[in-house]
């Protein structure tokens, strides 16, 4: 088990867009607005990070999870500052670089970068990607970034974007690299690469039991031995919500949250979400939803089960009420969070 003292618990959001208390959909502003504001709560209660996705489609507002994490930077103090994913296949590595250098001085050092290959496509067409580049759009960019994070001049040629001869990027941050995970959701080859380059783990455990992962974990340590790189402290994040009660917190939560997973499943083949598998996966999986005490006890759990070093909740599934989301992030920073490092000691 990961060091009580050096354990991290965050939030992640996608920037779902919320309803108000008519239960009409707030406007994609005023969602973004949504989620400083439940940063700057979370920063006040005593959660340690936030990480925001990036996506490209209604259902979310934050495409951008830099820019909104440099507002985010200026009304905080101790929040680290993360993305959940940066879908670096489609974008450009020296870029991205330059834009969380950018948040790691608005926050003093608070910025983290959470690369992924993504588990949405729509960046792709988007930005002028061939989905059939999957693969080697990610390897060759993250190689690159990678050579980026030395903040030395680099000099670097590949075949998906214009190569680099001696090459120095700016911002460089004060303390000489920017802090980088490798998002990765279920591959082990993407555990291997991760352990290849010597950068942290963020496992996405989204359905399941946790301890199914801990194969990963092993399988990263060693890989990492076998490169002869650092095996660093292990990350995990899973959806959930916290409400007062269990019943309370199934009720705001289940509906919203079906209306979410239908409408990817529909893209992806899944039959639609019943009530059964739902309340199998919050009493047997990785869907943290219930009263701070039953919430806390799961988390402390997988946490155990695991060793990682964070565990973050994605808290918003969904449209589900503005203040619904506010009460969540409450009961996370001040009760949950307790809760569960209590319940770690009390078992060492």
């Amino acid at each position: 088990m990961a060091e009580l003292a050096t354990l991290d618990f965050g939030l992640d959001s996608f920037g779902d867009i919320p309803v108000d208390d008519s239960g009409a959909p707030i406007t994609d502003a005023a969602a973004i607005r949504q989620v400083v504001e439940e940063a700057v709560l979370a920063d006040q209660i005593g959660v340690n990070a936030i990480a925001l996705g990036e996506h490209h489609r209604p259902e979310y507002s934050i495409s951008s999870p830099e820019t909104v994490l440099a507002g985010i930077a200026t009304k905080t103090s101790n929040l680290k500052l993360g993305s959940g994913v940066t879908v670096l296949s489609s974008d450009d590595p020296v870029r991205v670089f330059q834009r969380f250098s950018t948040v790691d001085a608005l926050s003093n050092g608070r910025a983290e970068v959470i690369l992924g290959r993504g588990s949405f496509t729509e960046s792709f067409p988007l930005f002028g990607y061939d989905l059939a580049d999957y693969d080697k759009l990610f390897e060759e960019k993250l190689q690159l970034f990678v050579q980026l994070l030395d903040e030395k001049p680099v000099t670097w040629e590949g075949t998906v974007r214009a190569a680099l001869d001696n090459a120095d990027v700016y911002p460089k941050t004060e303390s000489g690299r920017l802090h980088t995970w490798v998002g990765v959701g279920g591959s082990p080859q993407s555990v291997v690469r991760t352990a290849y380059y010597g950068l942290p783990l963020m496992l996405a455990i989204i359905g399941g039991a946790p301890d199914r992962f801990a194969p990963y974990l092993d399988l990263y340590k060693r890989a990492a031995e076998q490169f002869g790189t650092v095996a660093h402290p292990v990350g995990m994040h899973s959806p959930g919500f916290v409400a007062e009660t269990d019943e309370q917190a199934k009720e705001i939560f289940y509906a919203p949250y079906k209306v979410m997973r239908d409408r990817i499943g529909a893209l992806r083949g899944w039959p639609p979400l019943k009530r059964e598998e739902f309340e199998s996966e919050v009493l047997h999986g990785s869907m943290y939803v219930g009263s701070p005490e039953t919430v806390a006890r799961r988390i402390a759990d997988a946490v155990g089960t695991l060793g990682v070093s964070r565990f973050d909740l994605i808290y918003s599934g969904g449209p589900l009420p503005v203040s619904a989301r506010l009460k969540a992030v409450e009961l996370y920073g001040t009760k949950v969070i307790p809760l569960v490092r209590d319940m770690l000691a009390e078992s060492k």
